[in-house]
């Protein structure tokens, strides 16, 4: 008699699924997703093997899954707990499941052999025959622990005690879902979901305040902050010494953009600091902490005759607890700021963006000279519609990427990482992008990897498509290059990596998907192949996510034009 395990956690009703368990579809085919380990997806193994002692010696596992399992190239590793508890596995060479496809296992289990059926393909390895169950659970997704949590969906789990199961559901005119106890809850045709319509432009008055409009035309979504409809665009957290955390954030509204101090109550107003179309911010130090605006808008208040923008510096007054003006640069459509330093030298790495329509321009890369007290022009790297810059290290090198976001023609364009060579950055490889926004660099013990934020993909007078992948990519230290990890399907401006405890993450700040501003941005945790979504964080407009500590709270902020100050979560670990 088949015992399907999945029915003995599941409920027949999707609404009462036990927390982190999620249905969801792939290919037209319905299957739960682990999001989290719970107590609740276990049971004693003697609710089902009553007045058993030991294992029986023969049996089948029947399961049906979308990736997951631990898996190593093309092959697919069976753990278990032999003799005196030591864990124990046997590798089946040969199998094919990384391939984002439906497939049926059968695992039988012979008295001196094992039997793997994947899709009707069956290698053959020894097994044990004396595995005592005595107080034994079984453990459905995980063991309660985020470490070993299944990963993929996972849509028919069955033991079959005493028989090879291979017969039952071999031949199958449909090998890949073969079919031996589906539990119920997954043979219902789900329901389309209904799509998010787009608003219509209404004047800006005190009585709009705080809501929100969608211009189709140019593609944007605006906050109304009594007047005028604004933007809220980017932000920078900091720690100023005696003050504690700050945040900068940039607004294109002719208002200004802000600074504001973390207190017990959250975010507060602290400083109005003059721009003009405010892109972005980024912090940086020497001895003293300093500020640095992307100005996107011409400004003449250095030059009245010129339209060319001006970015500007500010340096923190210990004296009137304010930031200050300190330099002012000339740039073009400045979109990101970068700040490192190189044998104990200041550099900053501006990314212009476009110089009235032509988008291949030069993008500059500054040099503090001590004697001036000033940043001074260092190197010109030509870039086209630059967006980002990311500075990083790998061991003794200095490396230096930019995302290239469109050139005037074409969204599809080579990014480029930079080596430091002899006081200056060459070439180092050049990577395939589609509106590249974002570059997060970060590291897992000795691997170092780089996940890029594409946009979307356009060409020419052609339609845009937003539904495309962003990539991870991972340094292959032999080849002395960045390879392909892993590819995640986004509406992506932005990526942030932080890690709690032994446990890393990324998330990542789903902007714009064609027709609405609403999208879940997804949290995703380092699983066994990969990086997998672990929790959906509804938000609107999202352009940049955020990582802070404070009081011993984990917490992400990010900045969108949900409301006038951007949204703070608290991060629980259980």
């Amino acid at each position: 008699l088949p015992l399907d395990l999945l029915s003995f956690v599941l409920e027949r009703d999707p609404s009462k699924l036990v927390p982190g368990v999620h249905m969801k579809q792939a290919g037209g085919v319905r299957g739960i997703h682990f999001s989290s380990p719970d107590t609740a997806l276990s049971f004693p193994s003697s609710q089902i093997l009553v007045n058993c002692d030991l294992f029986p010696k023969e049996f089948s596992i029947v399961l049906t899954l979308k990736l997951g399992l631990k898996f190593s190239g093309k092959r697919l590793h069976f753990l278990y707990k032999g003799h005196r508890e030591v864990v124990e596995h046997w590798v089946f060479r040969g199998t094919q499941l990384a391939d984002s496809q439906w497939h049926t296992l059968v695992l039988a289990i012979g008295s001196h052999h094992v039997k793997l059926t994947v899709d009707c393909s069956s290698p053959v390895e020894p097994f044990p025959s004396d595995l005592n169950i005595q107080g034994s659970r079984f453990h459905i997704g995980s063991r309660g622990l985020w470490k070993g949590l299944f990963s993929g969906l996972l849509r028919q789990l069955v033991l079959v005690p005493g028989s090879d199961a291979t017969h039952q559901i071999c031949p199958s005119s449909d090998p890949q879902l073969a079919a031996l106890s589906v539990p119920p809850l997954f043979l219902d045709l789900p329901a389309t979901e209904a799509r998010v319509s787009v608003g219509l432009e209404k004047s800006c008055s005190e009585q709009l305040q705080g809501q929100l409009w969608f211009n189709p035309l140019k593609k944007g979504l605006y906050l109304c902050d009594g007047t005028v409809w604004i933007t809220v665009l980017e932000l920078q957290l900091f720690q100023v010494p005696g003050m504690g955390l700050m945040a900068a954030m940039a607004h294109r509204s002719a208002s200004g953009s802000a600074v504001y101090l973390w207190t017990k109550t959250g975010f507060q107003l602290y400083q109005n600091i003059s721009t003009n179309g405010a892109l972005a911010w980024r912090h940086f130090s020497m001895g003293n902490k300093y500020l640095v605006v992307s100005n996107s808008g011409g400004d003449r208040r250095f030059n009245k005759d010129s339209q060319a923008d001006f970015s500007v510096i500010y340096k923190w007054s210990k004296r009137r607890k304010r930031f200050v003006q300190f330099q002012t640069l000339q740039t073009h459509c400045a979109r990101d700021w970068e700040a490192f330093n190189i044998d104990g030298h200041t550099y900053l790495a501006v990314a212009n963006h476009r110089q009235d329509k032509n988008h291949t321009i030069d993008s500059v890369i500054y040099r503090w000279n001590r004697l001036s007290k000033s940043f001074e022009v260092h190197q010109m790297l030509q870039t086209s519609g630059a967006y980002d810059w990311e500075f990083f290290t790998v061991g003794p090198y200095y490396f230096l990427v930019v995302a290239n976001a469109f050139d005037g023609v074409t969204t599809s364009l080579d990014s480029v990482i930079y080596v430091w060579v002899n006081g200056n950055f060459q070439v180092f490889q050049k990577i395939k992008t589609f509106c590249a926004t974002d570059w997060e660099m970060f590291q897992i013990d000795s691997r170092v990897f780089l996940v890029v934020a594409n946009g979307h993909r356009l060409h020419g007078n052609g339609p845009s498509q937003y539904t495309i992948n962003s990539t991870i990519y991972e340094l292959d230290m032999s080849a002395q290059l960045f390879v392909r990890f892993q590819d995640i399907v986004t509406y992506a401006v932005d990526w942030e990596f932080f890690s709690l405890g032994q446990e890393y993450f990324l998330v990542v700040a789903n902007s714009f998907n064609g027709e609405s501003y609403s999208l879940n941005s997804i949290l995703y945790w380092q699983g066994y192949e990969g990086f997998v979504p672990v929790h959906w964080l509804p938000t609107i407009g999202c352009s940049d996510w955020e990582f802070f500590s404070a009081k011993g709270e984990s917490y992400l902020i990010y900045s969108s034009a949900k409301a006038p100050l951007s949204k703070v979560f608290m991060l629980k670990t259980y």
